[in-house]
């Protein structure tokens, strides 16, 4: 289960880490007028916007790679899912607001991603992942 979900996971986060490139560095130049479709001057326009969206994009993808890091499977469970959430929504409202491209490109592999980790895990049963608490007497 894990090694899946992991590697879905690091695709969703290798694409944001690359729309970082292309938001912040890239925007300006051939690949980037290329890739997103606009003219040397409405790139310049939108310049700001598109380095500060790339920004974002980068904290989507720095969070996926935490959900990697942390080493409660049950924690990590929850970040995954919160970041990947949040991929999705920001793809949903990309394919309403500008392209529905962005729910092929961004929104689809986070939902694969999503589906798999949800349908492979359950974090609460997972023997690996907590024992419970021991019981406590209280004092009166």
């Amino acid at each position: 289960m894990k090694p899946l979900s992991d590697m879905l996971v690091v695709v969703v986060a290798l694409q944001h880490f690359f729309f970082l490139v292309l938001e912040m560095f890239l925007w300006t130049r051939p690949i980037g007028l290329r890739i997103f479709r606009n003219t040397p001057e409405q790139a310049g326009t939108m310049r700001i916007l598109a380095a500060n969206q790339g920004l974002y994009n980068g904290f989507l993808a720095a969070g996926l790679v935490w959900s990697l890091t942390v080493a409660s499977p049950l924690f990590a469970f929850d970040i995954k899912m919160f970041f990947l959430g949040c991929v999705v929504v920001a793809a949903l409202y990309g394919g309403y607001s500008v392209s529905r491209r962005i729910l092929l490109i961004q929104g689809l592999p986070a939902l694969v991603a999503l589906a798999v980790t949800i349908a492979l895990a359950n974090p609460y049963i997972d023997a690996d992942c907590c024992a419970p608490a021991p019981a406590t007497t209280v004092l009166r």
